[in-house]
């Protein structure tokens, strides 16, 4: 009989993680390279493919790692290793709708491209961010663009993976852009920028900032729900709101006890599950937006995916 789980990265336990969702139980762990962090599922949540940063945070210094370790989903096993070296700090990564799998060498400044991540040995190409420490990027569907965000150049810069001629556009919409969500059919990009305490809204095709409004302290993550809100992690008040895509108002602020790190959400129900750096992760029911329960976890829950397991 099938159940409900949670993916789970536990970046500092090393490791990733299995939860079944109904009872809270951690059925299987998969221990990993210090500090895995950002993870992409293919379309079919057969492999995970896991960015080996190896850092607890983009504020420490160090090499990190190089490589992209395999998840088969289903076996619950790491199964293979991508080595992409001189490519160090990986931190971003994504599929498109294609299933083609792209990863940012935040040391670098380079995002790497495979075409064909099950079973490829190296990337197929790289292209230039044109921007400093760049840490998480925001990618079209159809994997055409990519958007950078460059911690310490402050910029977010526009880019096309797959053309190397393409000069990367850039823009400053504020002080450290981080979180990012493309909205109305890649049309618009939403940027938090953490040292600003602002939202800012980015036109995709000119580049030009549409609009910058006051975000709460320290606002990092940034996740669009199906009917549209935005669900925006503050670090630095220990809180989520809840954010009019349009207008970028805030409809509510639900206060977390502890720093929000990152969220996911069911595919099919009204809930997120929102990573904590208590070790716990929140289950949110978005129709009353209450926090139901928590699931009790190892150390510093971050990225997670619901998968249908035994």
């Amino acid at each position: 009989m099938s159940r409900e789980i949670l993916f789970l990265v536990e970046k500092c336990s090393h490791c990733v993680s299995y939860y079944d969702i109904d009872s809270g139980e951690r059925l299987h762990t998969i221990e990993l390279p210090q500090f895995p962090h950002e993870v992409a599922f293919d379309s079919k949540n057969k492999f995970a493919y896991l960015g080996h940063y190896g850092v607890e945070t983009s504020g420490h210094i160090g090499s990190g790692g190089h490589t992209i370790m395999v998840i088969d989903v289903e076996k619950r096993e790491h199964v293979r290793t991508i080595d992409v070296a001189p490519y160090n700090r990986l931190h971003g990564m994504q599929m498109d709708n294609q299933d083609r799998l792209y990863a940012l060498s935040e040391d670098k400044a380079v995002l790497l491209s495979f075409d064909s991540p099950e079973t490829a040995e190296a990337p197929d190409r790289g292209v230039q961010t044109g921007g400093l420490k760049c840490h998480l990027f925001a990618l079209s569907k159809d994997g055409e663009f990519a958007y950078s965000m460059n911690l310490l150049s402050h910029t977010v810069t526009k880019i096309k993976p797959h053309d190397p001629l393409f000069a990367p556009v850039a823009v400053s919409p504020g002080k450290k852009p981080e979180g990012y969500c493309l909205i109305n059919n890649d049309s618009q990009l939403v940027v938090t920028n953490r040292i600003s305490n602002t939202i800012s809204l980015i036109d995709t095709a000119s580049m030009d900032v549409i609009k910058t409004v006051p975000s709460r302290n320290d606002a990092t993550r940034i996740y669009q729900f199906r009917d549209d809100r935005l669900l925006i992690t503050n670090y630095g008040n220990n809180n989520l709101s809840v954010v009019d895509p349009a207008t970028l108002e805030e409809l509510h602020c639900i206060e977390m006890g502890s720093r929000p790190i990152a969220l996911s959400y069911h595919p099919t129900k009204n809930y997120a599950f929102i990573s904590q750096d208590d070790n716990q992760v929140a289950v949110l029911n978005l129709d009353s937006l209450e926090i139901e329960r928590r699931i009790q976890t190892q150390l510093e829950p971050d990225v997670s995916r619901v998968v249908v397991g035994k």
